[in-house]
């Protein structure tokens, strides 16, 4: 548990008007006794449940299509966090927004960045000088991001360490056998169709794993603007390459997607949506695209039957959703 001092500051600082009016905050464990896991990101809470199984109860901050670098915390965020045991977050300021209160809370013990660790010179560049925080898309990358919050939990449960452990090593061979399949499915696509077209910069790591280009309309934040000159430059290319599908996202709106379809057609060439893909969260709850996996094995199957490759037709589990065409 966060010591009390750190709960102060952190009060103090993001909730005066609650300090200040001598209301109380809960900050007791539920009554089954678990230790409580507070995960910024769906990405993060899935294999965070993968390592702790029922151990732990799990929190997990940003539900169904949020957009993380939007997201704000509210005063339930805040009270969550202070009753966590641990916190585990992505880092590379991808939770701009919970910043502030994520760097409070890092005075305390028991609170990750799972990708801080990540060695700088395999980190793509981002926005305003901070490294690329997309690190999921490449499952290599984030295999490590799963071995950091083994070694955090272990670190904070030691007599679960040896049952952490075996998960994690089962989860790791599981995300070597997904990458294996996502390099399979992106070298099915046609050398001259290798062209991922998205409304934001969120698939570099994507395309650099698994040899597509990228090419967004957006930058690394969905806050970026996309101007017109942009939109046409993306024109430009699908007309010239005879490019045949582009595909929107989840969490981010498709409107300068549809801009770039419609563009295309004013110049004689149809361009296809080829599908939704998963960026910045997971899919639905409950579901397998819901998973940090079922989200991979959507996006690799989803992007290479569209620009002409050869996968199954429900995907490497063959538990994909069937999913209506947007």
């Amino acid at each position: 548990m966060i010591g009390r001092r750190a709960i102060l500051r952190l009060l103090s600082v993001f909730l005066p008007s609650c300090v200040l009016s001598g209301c109380r905050v809960e900050v007791r464990k539920e009554a089954d006794g678990k230790p409580i896991l507070v995960a910024t990101t769906g990405m993060i809470a899935d294999i965070a449940r993968r390592l702790v199984g029922e151990e732990f109860q799990i929190v997990q901050l940003m539900g169904d299509g949020v957009d993380p670098h939007l997201y704000k915390p509210t005063r339930d965020d805040l009270v969550q966090l202070i009753r966590a045991d641990v916190v585990l977050y992505n880092g590379l300021m991808l939770e701009g927004k919970m910043q502030a209160v994520l760097n409070r809370l890092g005075e305390a013990e028991r609170v990750y960045a799972v990708c801080d660790e990540l060695p700088v010179q395999i980190l793509l560049g981002g926005d305003d000088h901070h490294p690329d925080p997309h690190v999921w898309m490449d499952v290599t990358l984030w295999r490590s991001a799963t071995q950091r919050m083994s070694d955090a939990i272990c670190l904070a449960y030691p007599e679960w360490a040896e049952r952490v452990q075996q998960r994690e090593d089962a989860l790791v061979a599981e995300l070597s056998e997904l990458h294996a399949y996502g390099q399979a499915a992106m070298v099915s696509i046609p050398v001259s169709q290798r062209i991922l077209i998205t409304s934001h910069d969120a698939f570099q790591y994507f395309g650099r794993a698994y040899g597509l280009e990228i090419q967004a309309i957006q930058g690394i934040s969905t806050e970026s603007e996309a101007g017109l000159q942009r939109i046409n430059e993306v024109v430009d290319l699908i007309v010239d390459r005879k490019l045949p599908a582009v595909f929107i996202e989840s969490s981010v709106p498709r409107d300068t997607i549809d801009a770039v379809v419609q563009g295309a057609a004013a110049r004689g060439h149809q361009v296809k949506i080829g599908g939704e893909l998963y960026s910045d969260a997971l899919g639905s709850t409950g579901s397998y695209e819901g998973t940090y996996i079922g989200m991979l094995d959507h996006n690799f199957t989803t992007v290479a039957r569209a620009l002409g490759g050869s996968v199954p037709p429900r995907g490497w589990k063959d538990r994909l959703s069937e999913q209506p065409m947007p």
